[in-house]
């Protein structure tokens, strides 16, 4: 059970991508008093696990409605996810973010108070976007058995953790490292979420050419 708990934290840590959403944090929350700032990264963490969890729970009953093969699943997310890959490895995906934050924020610019941004776009589309839930669905769904199921569970509670003390510690860390190890780490993950996705592709056309 060790190998699976181990592949899905790296899988969903990866899309996930904590090192990644912390310094958008940062910008978004920016102005706002650090008790203020805490209770939005407890909501954001909050609110995307519990709808990683139902994607996780439910999401196969949800495909079986659809009359979705799991095996079309596979190859149609991991495509997904080898985009986001390619989009971490060249930044894009965090340009992307960053225009995302800057639209939210100058949408409330008008306020003059820091709007509160953990619903949106913290806990969506930023931490359960469509890479996290198309991943724990596969997760669960490869996952053979209830120990399975639960240490993919167990994974996803303990990469929600990690993101919750990132954003929570999101401006002191970004002070410290700056955007440069930010960028270093993202692009990593993204050659590790290329091969992982390439995985997911090959184990749903072997399941289509087996059935």
């Amino acid at each position: 059970m060790f190998e699976v708990f181990a592949s899905a934290f790296v899988t969903l840590f990866v899309v996930i991508d904590p090192p990644g959403c912390a310094p958008i944090f940062a910008g978004l929350s920016s102005g706002a008093s650090p008790h203020r700032q805490h209770r939005m990264a407890l909501r954001a963490a909050g609110v995307a696990f519990v709808i990683l969890v139902l994607f996780a729970l439910f999401g196969e009953s949800l495909l079986g409605a659809l009359h979705i093969e799991l095996d079309a699943f596979r190859i149609a997310g991991g495509i997904m996810l080898f985009m986001i890959a390619l989009e971490m490895v060249f930044e894009r995906r965090t340009r992307r973010r960053e225009e995302r934050a800057e639209k939210v924020r100058a949408a409330h610019e008008v306020d003059h108070a820091v709007e509160d941004i953990a619903i949106f776009p913290m806990a969506m589309p930023m931490l359960a976007g469509p890479g996290g839930i198309a991943s724990v669905m596969l997760l669960m769904a490869q996952a053979p058995g209830m120990a399975a199921s639960l240490a993919v569970l167990a994974a996803l509670t303990l990469v929600m953790a990690v993101t919750l003390v990132m954003l929570l510690m999101a401006t002191p860390l970004m002070r410290i490292f700056g955007s440069q190890v930010e960028s270093v780490v993202t692009r990593l993950l993204g050659v590790v979420l290329a091969a992982l996705a390439v995985q997911f592709v090959i184990d749903g056309v072997r399941g289509s050419l087996a059935g």
